[in-house]
């Protein structure tokens, strides 16, 4: 349906060029969107008019005009002033109208399609058909973003990210859900991932800039076909996810970055306690100290380098030696060893795992 502010400015701009008055109203007579307050005697002889097979019809110094949808009746265009030019004026505004129309339809059907596309609510018949329908390439490379932000009640953040895309034939810009807004981006022009970023990047700081909160952006895989842009989107939603248990101060992020912690995410919960009882044989790894922690973090961090750590500690070699035997002798895993720090390591993730889980259980 086209919205009631792009009728108002559409007779608006014709009443510029056309000296007339004109307004658009519905089938019952009611106004929708008028240049002037002249259209109220008008509303009693449309029902008549609607119900009649003619195409316009004049009463007094109102001039008539149907306006069709698909042999339905959407709008009556009414024309005020008798003059010799408000039969061409009144045609020529149905004839604007009706090209919103279509245009607007499009528009609507392509989001629908999209929508359907992205949930997986389309059989596959059904998705090169509609697609052929609707002037949408089958066969185009495309990535699909998913961008999140807090709850701005005063903000439309679906309408600031299609302003910042473009209206373009290719790329799409839509929700599937109250929280997100899903932009499936065209990569027929040779986009490379790095551009993927940059276009997410850029996403990113316009938002900020506008001073909306909360702003996380997750992309998938790029697809080749139409048919596999479902698979690109449910990359992007386990990107985000998966970003705010592993990766909280990034705020752009790829499906293809999340690394092991894209397993960790797919366990179940039993298992992963099962497997914290057996590494850390009954020990709650958070009661680990502050000090114990940092020195894991950035022991890990420096390749298990003991010298790089303890000098990036500002501590003695031997200090960070006697805490490395202290925690082995607590949890039975040397560090230093490769096998057992990434079994160390692995727990530590599981952990948060769990920890980010646990606000999900009723």
């Amino acid at each position: 349906m086209v919205s009631n502010q792009v009728l108002q400015n559409t007779i608006e701009g014709i009443k510029e060029i056309s000296h007339l008055e004109l307004g658009i109203m519905d089938s019952d007579g009611r106004e929708v969107a008028v240049t002037a307050p002249v259209f109220a005697n008008a509303a009693s002889a449309i029902p008549d008019f609607a119900n009649s097979p003619a195409d316009s019809q004049s009463a007094g110094p109102y001039q008539f005009f149907k306006v069709m949808d698909e042999q339905q009746l959407e709008y009556v265009i009414v024309v005020y002033g008798e003059t010799d030019s408000s039969l061409l004026i009144g045609r020529m505004a149905a004839f604007q109208l009706k090209g919103l129309m279509s245009a607007f339809k499009e528009r609507y059907d392509k989001d629908s399609f999209m929508k359907n596309l992205l949930l997986d609510n389309l059989l596959l018949i059904d998705i090169y058909s509609r697609a052929k329908k609707l002037h949408i390439a089958s066969d185009a490379q495309r990535v699909v973003m998913i961008v999140e932000t807090g709850f701005e009640r005063d903000r439309n953040v679906l309408e600031v990210v299609q302003e910042f895309i473009g209206t373009t034939t290719t790329d799409f810009v839509t929700a599937v859900d109250e929280s997100n807004v899903v932009v499936v981006k065209d990569l027929t022009d040779g986009s490379r991932i790095k551009d993927i970023e940059k276009t997410a990047s850029a996403i990113d700081a316009h938002l900020r800039k506008l001073g909306i909160s909360g702003v996380r952006i997750a992309y998938g895989t790029v697809v080749s076909e139409i048919k596999e842009v479902s698979r690109s989107y449910k990359e992007a939603k386990m990107a985000l996810d998966v970003s705010k248990i592993f990766f909280e101060d990034r705020t752009v992020i790829a499906y293809n970055e999340l690394g092991i912690g894209r397993l960790i995410y797919q366990l179940p919960i039993p298992l992963c306690k099962m497997f914290i009882r057996e590494i850390f044989k009954g020990k709650n790894p958070e009661e680990f100290d502050q000090e114990t922690l940092a020195t894991i973090n950035k022991f890990f961090e420096n390749s298990l380098n003991v010298s790089e750590t303890s000098r990036q500690l500002f501590i003695h070699r031997n200090t960070l030696v006697y805490r490395l035997d202290k925690l082995q002798k607590s949890t039975g895993l040397d560090l230093r060893v490769f096998e057992d720090a990434i079994t160390f390591k692995i727990a530590l993730m599981v952990v948060k795992y769990m920890k980010y889980m646990k606000q999900f259980e009723y």
